[in-house]
């Protein structure tokens, strides 16, 4: 009579060669590097003409937020609409000094069709300094995430701020006072304070060569020099562009600001080539980073300018 053997003696030779293809496998494949990122790729392989076109991969839709909704004074959500690969990073943007939201209205589709929802939001007053529009662009990430139509769609660890002028200026603050941050934009910022050392989120200054308003000697490249403490920052300067280039200069700031916001509000990797070596294109009389991953390297910043104001600048 055929006795069968214990069923823990039978499985124990198969539980030890499973454990061993396993370390085996473990050996070829190597450990996981430190510090690796988990990427959340929106979209198909990037290239010059993808990033600069009027509209990307993604169809969109908006929803309109009122003006009474406390914290800020309303805007325009630009989302996509597909569904089918799961929640989208978020960045809030705010206008500048005097500006609406509408004063930008390629920034919405333009960034929202590349994979991202994308809140132009008004302030509450248009006079309202740089501080008070770095604590809106706060507020309307808070919106966004816990109580707007689209919050489902957003994912709320994956968050930006961008702004023009004293948006770009409130753009600074807000990375300052939330470094859980991914990334932040700020076009030909304004701000009368210099220093941003403190800033702990991957930064893009975008400056324009002939801004009178925000000059780039006295404002953008003082601001990148003093990012000491952010783990990523780039200065861009559009070639002869001037304070309003924010609204009249979309292609050049899109392949910028998409790029910087693809890599580190979505983690994707993809996008270092598009930053790192800089663009070859004359559109851009200046641009330097610290310059993540392959063909990186820092460009070493010229010495600060000293802290100036302009002879009209009342407020600094």
């Amino acid at each position: 009579m055929h006795t069968r053997p214990p069923v823990g003696r039978a499985r124990a030779p198969l539980a030890a060669a499973v454990a061993v293809l396993a370390l085996l496998g473990a050996l070829v494949a190597g450990p996981a590097p430190a510090g690796a990122e988990t990427e959340f790729r929106r979209g198909p392989d990037p290239t010059e003409a993808s990033i600069t076109a009027a509209t990307g991969p993604f169809a969109t839709a908006t929803v309109t937020v009122p003006a009474s909704v406390a914290g800020f004074g309303g805007g325009v959500i630009h989302y996509p609409t597909d569904t089918s690969q799961g929640t989208f990073g978020a960045v809030a943007f705010a206008p500048g000094f005097l500006a609406a939201s509408s004063h930008y209205a390629w920034v919405g589709p333009r960034l929202a069709s590349q994979g991202f929802v994308v809140f132009l939001i008004d302030t509450d007053n248009r006079g309202d300094g740089p501080a008070r529009r770095g604590a809106q662009l706060l507020a309307a990430l808070d919106y966004l995430v816990t109580s707007s139509a689209v919050r489902t769609r957003v994912d709320a660890g994956r968050l930006a701020v961008a702004g023009h002028s004293m948006g770009g200026g409130g753009t600074l603050a807000a990375a300052n006072a939330r470094p859980s941050l991914q990334a932040a934009v700020a076009l030909q910022p304004w701000h009368s304070t210099k220093s941003w050392s403190n800033i702990r989120v991957p930064t893009m200054i975008i400056g324009a060569q002939n801004d009178t308003i925000a000059s780039v000697s006295s404002h953008s490249e003082p601001f990148y020099t003093s990012m000491t403490s952010a783990p990523e920052k780039a200065y861009v300067e559009l070639r002869g562009e001037s304070h309003m280039a924010a609204a009249t200069n979309p292609a050049d700031q899109a392949y910028a600001m998409i790029s910087w916001l693809k890599r580190y509000v979505d983690d994707d990797t993809r996008y270092e080539a598009m930053l790192c070596p800089p663009p070859s294109s004359t559109d851009y009389s200046e641009w330097r980073n610290t310059c993540p991953g392959p063909g990186g390297g820092t460009t070493p910043p010229p010495p600060p300018p000293p802290d100036e104001c302009e002879w009209w600048e009342w407020w600094c």
